[in-house]
């Protein structure tokens, strides 16, 4: 089914979505910024220090990535927002042309952060760094990311671990609506910007419900599912993702936040989901764990030591084209940097691969042949070896 969807404000200086067509729940669109287009679905690679770890801007953009994620948490405490301001903002500091979106820190808070204090007013901590204390609060985020200059600049919240108990649930996702609004207030009028809410609610559907009106109330250029893919599991993502996505605007983006494995994001585009960011494709590269078309390869293992084939036959990334297995093998082995360097590339490539499948499928009405096809696929395990 074609649905054609925009945002109402189309000044060229405002951030806005064109949702171009539908499949079932799926959507294919883009969000336009001044900085250039974002596909969607899109996966956003994640540049927590101010880099994707192991990879050159240029090559992150060769993979076919629109955006990054750049993490206000461990920004601000090294090496500060305002250096980076007092340098040009990330995007000059980092040699990235294209949109950044920045996470509010409040995840990076709850789990990394020492001793730390939660009140109305914010949250008080530790640096897992050096120990030095800071405080967080709709306020500050908000003007970290305006230090930053990120291009979508996400709410303060509090993210709940999975499980807890339902009053548990309910406090902190009424809490986190208290800071949107502060959030909101603080991030004022930037043209050029967006300001994205963040649902919370556990796997609760009235929480989920309540949680989506509040946001709707206060008004975003987009919203993000927040509070799942922490230990909650795949299939209790994937129920609440029956129905969370439903309760937010229908032209605005809606983003999945630390999502996920190749089968994450595919479910997730399959329940209306437009953006999603996870480490995986570059923390599994620098572990010597390979996802491919047939399904994921560990390339410490020994079968591949003397094996001349590529990852994946079909890949054009620079790992597969120029590179056996055993060299990829070998080059892990040895503890070489070119290892992460490689099987990165290769990881980036083929989520950016899926996403492209799913744009070009849900623009066809073909997505649930072509999710068949993607299960199928993983499903037949690696090639056999030699």
């Amino acid at each position: 089914m074609r649905h054609i969807s925009r945002m109402q404000d189309q000044n060229q200086t405002r951030i806005t979505f064109t949702l171009n067509a539908t499949d079932g729940k799926a959507r294919t669109g883009v969000i336009s910024t001044p900085r250039g287009q974002i596909r969607t679905p899109a996966f956003m690679p994640v540049g927590t220090a101010a880099t994707v770890k192991a990879m050159m801007p240029e090559s992150v953009a060769a993979t076919g990535a629109d955006i990054l994620l750049g993490n206000t948490y461990h920004l601000m405490l090294r090496p500060t927002a305002e250096r980076i301001d007092r340098l040009g903002g990330l995007h000059t500091f980092m040699n990235w042309d294209k949109p950044i979106l920045t996470d509010s820190g409040g995840f990076q808070v709850m789990s990394l952060a020492g001793l730390r204090k939660l009140t109305e007013k914010g949250v008080t901590f530790k640096s897992h760094i050096d120990g030095s204390k800071h405080e967080l609060t709709p306020e500050r985020s908000m003007e970290i990311q305006r230090l930053l200059g990120s291009d979508i600049v996400m709410c303060f919240d509090e993210c709940p671990a999975l499980p807890a108990d339902r009053d548990r649930i309910a406090d902190s996702m009424r809490l986190s609506m208290r800071w949107a609004a502060r959030s909101k207030e603080a991030f004022g009028d930037r043209p050029g910007h967006a300001l994205f809410g963040i649902m919370q609610g556990g796997l609760e559907r009235d929480l989920r419900e309540e949680s989506a009106e509040a946001l709707k109330q206060i008004g975003f250029d987009g919203y993000a599912v927040g509070g799942l893919a922490v230990g909650e599991g795949q299939a209790a993502m994937f129920d609440c993702l029956d129905f969370a996505p439903g309760f937010l605007p229908e032209a605005k983006p809606r983003y999945l936040m630390g999502v996920g494995k190749p089968d994450d994001i595919v479910g997730a585009v399959k329940r209306g989901i437009d953006m999603m960011d996870c480490v995986l494709p570059s923390r599994s590269g620098r572990t010597g764990q390979v996802f491919t078309r047939h399904g994921v390869l560990n390339i410490k293992n020994a079968r591949h030591q003397d094996d001349p084939r590529p990852l994946d036959e079909a890949c054009t990334c620079p790992a597969c084209r120029n590179y056996s297995r055993a060299y990829l093998h070998h080059v892990f082995r040895a503890q070489e940097m070119i290892s992460g360097m490689l099987l990165t590339w290769h990881n980036l490539h083929y989520f950016q691969e899926i996403m492209q499948g799913m744009r070009d499928a849900i623009a066809a009405g073909t997505f649930a042949e072509w999710e068949t096809a993607f299960h199928a696929g993983r499903a037949q395990g690696d090639i056999d070896p030699l």
